[in-house]
């Protein structure tokens, strides 16, 4: 019996040695001269990155491993404010506490990723930097130590300071956030829905493009995916917020 519970534990070590071994590492890094508030959220059911959210003072970053498979995304929460026990909100992509259940109110910046592996038949991972929730922080990902493509996706551009007036979101007098054309006027054309639900009728519009010519490493409506949409195998990827230093 005793002979038998050690090779188990031998097989649970190496099974989970081989695990960490394939994991993930993302490293969020916060090159805002401002506290944020970094939102995650798991989209399949594999793993909670973060506890959901928690806080990132200017110049630190955080390592979050993912296990093979996992899809989910990360935001920026700015202006947020929360009691002892995580209960409050955020002026920016807010989800009703700090840890976060849900995904970050519009309009916000998104890193989203599907990582391959899991039982899926790719090892590829996709990744990209989405705009079409609209924006509120600069993002970059830069893969690291993988193959394939593994090119950099983001934001560099301060789309506040070019937000046009009707997409404009003001807090305190300053512009905080820059709303997609779907958030901010919610018909078929600019929202890719009912006579405009594919990509044959659902075409670059003044504002999409606005968001592309500033963003090229970004998706800039829902139907961008061809220049927007990156792929890379067995990376970590590096999450910055504000790339410029903005």
């Amino acid at each position: 019996m005793a002979i038998r519970q050690t090779v188990s534990v031998l097989l649970l070590a190496i099974f989970m040695l081989g695990t960490t071994a394939s994991a993930t590492v993302f490293t969020l890094q916060n090159n805002c001269s401002y506290t944020i508030w970094p939102g995650t959220l798991c989209g399949n059911g594999v793993a909670v990155l973060g506890g959901g959210g928690f806080t990132l003072p200017p110049a630190a970053s955080i390592q979050l491993p993912a296990p093979p498979g996992w899809s989910g995304r990360f935001w920026a929460r700015t202006g947020c404010n929360f009691d002892d026990s995580g209960n409050g909100k955020c002026t920016t992509g807010d989800c009703g506490g700090l840890k976060c259940t849900l995904g970050g109110a519009t309009p916000v910046t998104l890193a989203e990723f599907t990582l391959g592996g899991g039982g899926s038949s790719s090892n590829k991972d996709f990744y990209d930097v989405s705009l079409v929730d609209g924006y509120n922080v600069g993002m970059g990902v830069r893969p690291s130590g993988g193959t394939g493509d593994c090119q950099y996706a983001g934001c560099i551009a301060d789309l506040n300071a070019k937000c046009p007036p009707e997409l404009q979101v003001v807090n305190s007098g300053s512009v905080v956030a820059c709303k997609s054309a779907c958030a901010a006027f919610n018909t078929p054309e600019f929202c890719c829905t009912g006579d405009h639900s594919t990509p044959q009728t659902c075409s670059p519009t003044q504002f999409s493009q606005m968001f592309k010519n500033a963003c090229p490493a970004a998706y800039s409506y829902a139907y961008d995916d061809a220049s927007s949409t990156c792929t890379c195998t067995g990376s970590n990827y590096l999450i910055t917020f504000c790339p410029t230093g903005s």
